[in-house]
């Protein structure tokens, strides 16, 4: 019951209104043995779907409100990953789970301390702004809602500093609007130096200035990005065109962190309109123009998703089978914050388990196109003539339709024993925000 309240209370239609949960379960993983135990059973959670590598994302300076340092709450959280590891590989499973560590775009140290959890939810909530600009400052926001860049990069520091114990990456997560990645530069510039990954959240619930801002802050990967559709158009003559920013994440295979079903629940903007189910969700219209599109849950308590089900929520929308499950799984282990080694031995058991379902069900192994904007993705396009046949919006353009591929095929009885069969073998890699409030993120 109480997993079902914290997801209704996430379908809400608005990022500010999703994160409210947040601030209950912050207020019970303020002790080691409660970190260490989420971090364990969240790896285990993740084994059980089939996931093979997980990247689990949270913020440390939220979880210090009951004298724990900011190092013994990674050290729990780090136990907790590799008791969870230990815990799968003694049912026979496999999977390599790390962690990324984020600091707040918006909530000020002692908040939870002074306040309680009702404190940090009014300051991950209040995110008014009085000009659509990402450098903006909330109107009527409260005293000390932006960041202190210092806090950012005490939190940059300590996660190079257990880059060799299981830390992977940096990221600053909250709402987007009003709270750029700019405040935090002197965080990412410390990052950089470290030459340590850097993702960002960015392109969810602000537009296309907030994934430039990321870029330009070095972000390696975008969480979400989804709206770097607001620079892709479709011409009259059949070609599709690119903003710039929109072809420099295109052109520089920049990973987008897509999170379908969250997403849905949070309204995120698609050409200016909510998006109200996943099949009105712009992945496939990514997907098919050629961007590093990766699955990821966002959060499976708020949520209420899994791997599997998002899986299963794409197959059902689109139509997509093994081949297409198998590409999106593959450029998510190419885009880990992994050691090169590491990262092609799992991308090979990923690809070698997908061989060995398609031989199982007797799926025929279809070649990836290099652009396939054709079916649904091209309907979607066309069904918004406020998108077509505006030149000059983009800085480069693509003939699509062309290229004689076709929809690939998919046999109408693949989704149900891939699912049984995945959950069996693990060829999955997990991808999220925060799953039980610590997260899980590719």
């Amino acid at each position: 019951e109480l997993a079902k309240a914290f997801t209704a209370g996430a379908d809400r239609k608005s990022l500010e209104l999703y994160l409210e949960g947040f601030a209950y379960t912050v207020a019970v993983m303020q002790t080691a043995s409660a970190l260490q135990r989420v971090a364990r059973e969240a790896v285990e959670d993740l084994a059980d779907d089939g996931v093979v590598y997980a990247e689990l994302r949270f913020a440390p300076e939220l979880c210090v409100h009951r004298g724990l340092s900011l190092d013994e709450v990674v050290q729990s959280v780090v136990a907790g990953l590799r008791e969870g590891e230990q815990v799968a590989r003694s049912k026979g499973q496999m999977i390599v789970a790390g962690a990324i560590l984020c600091a707040m775009r918006m909530v000020e140290p002692g908040d939870v301390a002074a306040r309680g959890p009702e404190s940090v939810k009014a300051k991950l909530i209040n995110t008014s702004i009085g000009a659509n600009h990402p450098d903006a400052t909330p109107t009527g926001a409260p005293q000390g809602t932006r960041r202190d860049p210092i806090r950012s990069l005490t939190i940059a520091q300590l996660a190079v500093r257990y880059r060799h114990a299981g830390v992977v990456g940096f990221d600053i997560a909250g709402a987007e609007a009003g709270y750029p990645p700019q405040l935090h530069r002197s965080a990412f510039e410390y990052a950089g130096a470290e030459k340590f990954p850097v993702t960002i959240h960015a392109g969810e619930s602000f537009g296309v200035q907030s994934i430039s801002s990321a870029i330009d802050c070095g972000a390696r990967r975008l969480g979400h990005g989804v709206r770097v559709t607001d620079e892709i158009e479709l011409g009259a003559d059949g070609t599709v065109h690119f903003g710039k920013t929109a072809t420099y994440v295109l052109d520089s295979r920049v990973p987008l962190e897509v999170c379908p079903t969250s997403n849905v629940h949070t309204g995120v903007s698609f050409w200016g309109q909510p998006v109200q189910s996943v099949a009105e969700h712009p992945i496939k219209v990514l997907f098919d123009l050629g961007f590093r599109v990766t699955l990821n849950t966002d959060n499976r308590l708020m949520s209420g998703v899994s791997m599997t089900s998002e899986m299963t929520a794409l197959a059902d929308a689109f139509g997509w089978g093994l081949n297409e499950l198998e590409w999106l799984t593959v450029d998510g282990m190419k885009s880990a914050f992994l050691g090169y080694h590491t990262r092609k031995f799992l991308q090979h058991r990923i690809q070698d388990e997908y061989r060995r379902l398609r031989d199982e069900l007797g799926v025929p192994t279809i070649k990836r196109p290099d652009t396939q904007l054709q079916g649904p993705a091209r309907d979607v396009l066309l069904e918004r003539p406020d998108r077509i046949g505006q030149p000059g919006v983009g800085e480069s353009s693509l003939l699509v339709g062309g290229n004689g591929v076709g929809e690939p095929q998919r046999e109408a009885d693949v989704v149900q024993p891939f699912q049984q069969s995945v959950l069996r073998e693990g060829v999955h890699l997990e991808g999220g925000d925060d799953t039980e409030g610590l997260g899980a993120d590719l």
